[in-house]
This record gives C-alpha cells, sequence and structure tokens, in this order.
C-alpha cells in the first residue's frame, strides 16, 4: 500500500486552509498580557501575548493603529487583543493578526462610553452652536480638579508665569472613584454661583477606569448647562472624555488648558503697547489730512470771497488806468512833438518873424495887404508895418522890378 507523502508547504497551506474556515477564528478577542513589544519603523507593532498557560505572537498592522490603539501599548500591559488567528504559511506559525487593541478590563466600559456618547450626540449636546466663546481677558479662573494632584500645579505655574495678576479659584474635588462625579458636578455649580470668567475642569492622565468620573451624564449635563465657558483638561492628548465633548473647549492637558485660560500680561501689554502706537499715528494721520482738508477749503474760500475777487478787480483796474495812462502820455508825446513841428512851420510862415527879419508888412489905405505895386499910386497914404511898430507914408515914386512893366 502507498504512503501519502505531502511537502512542508503543502502540510502548512493545508493548515491554513484549516484555520480559514474555522469561523470562530476569524474573529476572536483573547487577553493576555504583552511582552516583546517592538514598534518597527514601518508602523506595524510585533509583540506576544502571554498568560500562565501560554504565548501567541501578535502583530496589528499600521494601517489598523489610528483607529484599533487608542493608548501607547508597552511591555507588561494586560490588554484583549481583536483580530483574526492565521497561519503564516512560509514558517507554519501561527498567530493573532490584531484589529483593535483595548486594556484589559475597558471593553464594557468603552461600550457604555460609545452607547452614551452616542445618545448625547444625538440631543445636540455637542453641537458648535451651543459652545460658549472663551473670554480672551479673564480676571477670575475657576478650577475643579484635585486638590493635591499634578493638574492643579501644572496650572498654577503656568498662570503664574502668564499672568501673575489673575485669581485663581479651586473648588476641591474628587477625580477618580466612588463619589467623583457628584464631586465635580458640585464644584461646576459652586463656581458658576461665584461668577467666575471661565472654569477648567481635568485631572492629570490615566486609564479609562480612572477616568471614568468625566464620562459620566450628571458632569457632561452640568458642564452643558453652565452659564460660564468651561474649557476641559483630562488627561493626556490622546484620551477622550465625554466631558471633552460637551464642554466650551477642550485642552489636550492642564498645562494647555492654564495656558489657554490665562492670557499672556506681557503679551497683552505689547499688544496695547503695538495698538497705542497705531492709534497715535492714524490719530496723527487724520490730524494731517484734516488740517490739509482746511487748508484746502481756507485756499478755496481765500479763492471764491468777494474780497479776493475785488481786490482782483482792483488790481485789473490799476493795470487798465495803467495802460491808459500810459497811453494818454504816449499820445501826449506824440501831439505835443506834431505840434511842436506845426509850430516850427507856422512861426517859419509867422509876419513877425518876417518883420524881424528886416521885412516890412505894407496895407494900402483901405487897410488892405500890398503885394504889387498895381495896387497903389503916387501920392497914396500907406502903412508900413515894422517889428517895433507902424508908419504911415505918403507913396512919392513907384518903381517897377526889372523885367515888370510899370503900367
Amino acid at each position: 500500500m502507498m504512503k501519502h507523502v505531502y511537502s512542508v508547504g503543502q502540510v502548512n497551506k493545508y493548515i491554513k486552509n484549516m484555520f480559514a474556515q474555522d469561523f470562530m477564528l476569524h474573529h476572536i478577542s483573547i487577553k493576555g498580557e504583552v511582552s516583546n513589544c517592538k514598534y518597527h519603523s514601518s508602523g506595524h507593532i510585533y509583540f506576544t501575548m502571554k498568560d500562565a498557560d501560554g504565548t501567541i505572537n501578535a502583530i496589528m498592522f499600521a494601517g489598523s493603529r489610528r483607529e484599533g490603539l487608542k493608548f501607547p501599548m508597552k511591555e507588561g500591559d494586560r490588554v484583549v487583543v481583536t483580530g483574526s488567528v492565521e497561519v503564516y504559511e512560509r514558517d507554519g506559525r501561527y498567530q493573532i493578526y490584531a484589529r483593535t487593541i483595548e486594556r484589559d478590563g475597558e471593553g464594557n466600559l468603552y461600550l457604555k462610553f460609545e452607547a452614551l456618547k452616542r445618545e448625547l450626540e444625538e440631543m445636540g449636546m455637542f453641537a458648535e452652536e451651543y459652545k460658549q466663546p472663551i473670554p480672551k481677558y479673564a480676571k477670575t479662573v475657576g478650577i475643579v480638579t484635585a486638590e493635591t494632584g499634578a493638574a492643579i500645579q501644572d496650572i498654577r505655574n503656568i498662570a503664574g508665569r502668564r499672568n501673575p495678576y489673575v485669581q485663581l479659584i479651586l473648588c476641591p474635588a474628587l477625580v477618580q472613584g466612588e463619589g467623583a462625579a457628584a464631586s465635580i458636578v458640585h464644584g461646576i455649580h459652586a463656581l458658576e454661583q461665584i461668577g467666575v470668567d471661565v472654569i477648567i475642569v481635568g485631572r492629570g492622565g490615566g486609564s479609562i477606569e480612572d477616568l471614568w468620573a468625566f464620562n459620566e451624564e450628571m458632569v457632561a449635563r452640568a458642564i452643558f448647562d453652565c452659564r460660564i465657558p468651561v474649557i476641559s483638561a483630562v488627561g493626556h492628548q490622546t484620551d477622550f472624555t465625554i466631558a471633552d465633548y460637551v464642554a466650551d473647549l477642550r485642552a489636550p492637558t492642564p498645562s494647555a488648558a492654564a495656558e489657554l485660560a490665562v492670557f499672556d500680561y506681557r503679551q497683552a501689554m505689547q499688544e496695547l503697547l503695538g495698538m497705542r502706537q497705531q492709534m497715535d499715528k492714524e490719530l496723527q494721520r487724520k490730524v494731517t489730512v484734516a488740517r490739509n482738508h482746511l487748508e484746502h477749503q481756507r485756499m478755496r474760500l481765500h479763492y471764491l470771497s468777494p474780497q479776493q475777487r475785488m481786490n482782483e478787480n482792483r488790481r485789473r483796474v490799476a493795470e487798465y488806468e495803467e495802460k491808459l495812462t500810459g497811453r494818454m502820455e504816449e499820445l501826449l508825446r506824440e501831439h505835443r512833438h506834431r505840434l511842436a513841428l506845426l509850430a516850427g512851420t507856422l512861426e517859419s510862415y509867422s509876419p513877425v518873424k518876417k518883420l524881424s527879419g528886416g521885412y516890412a508888412f505894407v496895407e494900402d489905405g483901405n487897410h488892405q495887404a500890398l503885394r504889387s505895386i498895381h495896387q497903389i499910386r503916387k501920392k497914396d497914404i500907406v502903412q508900413i508895418h515894422l517889428l517895433d511898430g507902424t508908419l504911415t507914408a505918403a507913396v512919392t515914386e513907384i518903381q517897377a522890378a526889372e523885367g515888370v512893366k510899370n503900367e
């Protein structure tokens, strides 16, 4: 009878198919302690789960980490891994491929958390329109946290460094364990009655059990109903609670909450100084613009005023007067020159001038000027006008000029 002989690869493939046909192994949850935990540069996590009875290799791929792992897993953590058990055919080893990893004991709490979160979200308690703005310059900051925890020390240190003039009012509260939720609600109500400007509600980091008080519905409702803006500061940056969703603002840590609630005094002074300088500059600019506008209006009024027009008309009249006077003087000079010429000409024809040259003006008895010897006869009486007087004479002889016929 022939034996059936199989290769190693065939056996590994057969076993892999057997695992693949087992429905329970497709979605299984295994709890145990983490050991040999290694974070690969690719983003994958390789680790081993163990308990008193055995070990199993496990791997979580980088693509599953964002939604499947909500805490920094490390050696010694007790966890519940949910995923599928499969055979790695090449090595013939089986391992669990993790889709989600939770701390042991968190499963039921996580389901409770998700149910309450879904309920409150449907009621609109997470809606942005209900969020109150955080005052920028708070004078009094109320704090609901443990009196001796690291959270209050961090808040005091940050607040003191940023602005020592802001008043911090602590309302001590239990932040975990029995009665913690009621204690937190009491602190919120007490600070609301005091009338602080903003309230910080929070604590340091811890497991989901440690932070559970901030997942209680009564705490969520107290924060939502509070008339004063509330900043939640629960745990570390990766920790999320119901209080974070319902608060007006979430801070990743108590220190960050202090920075959000307490304004930086020195920075505020610098901003005020800058605004003052800007206001002075703007005021100076407006004064300059107003002065220029006023000067423009003054010049315009000066240009359009009756006095200005009157002065302008006076200047024009003066110019016309000056031109007229100049023209008149010019005409007068011309006429004087012409008169002088005419006077010279007239003088050259003047009988007086003739007389002064030795000539005489002779008239007959009828006072008619004698221009010819034919106008007079012998013994006629004539008057001879000289320069300095008149002579009366009788004609004794008439003699014609050479070449002139004597009638």
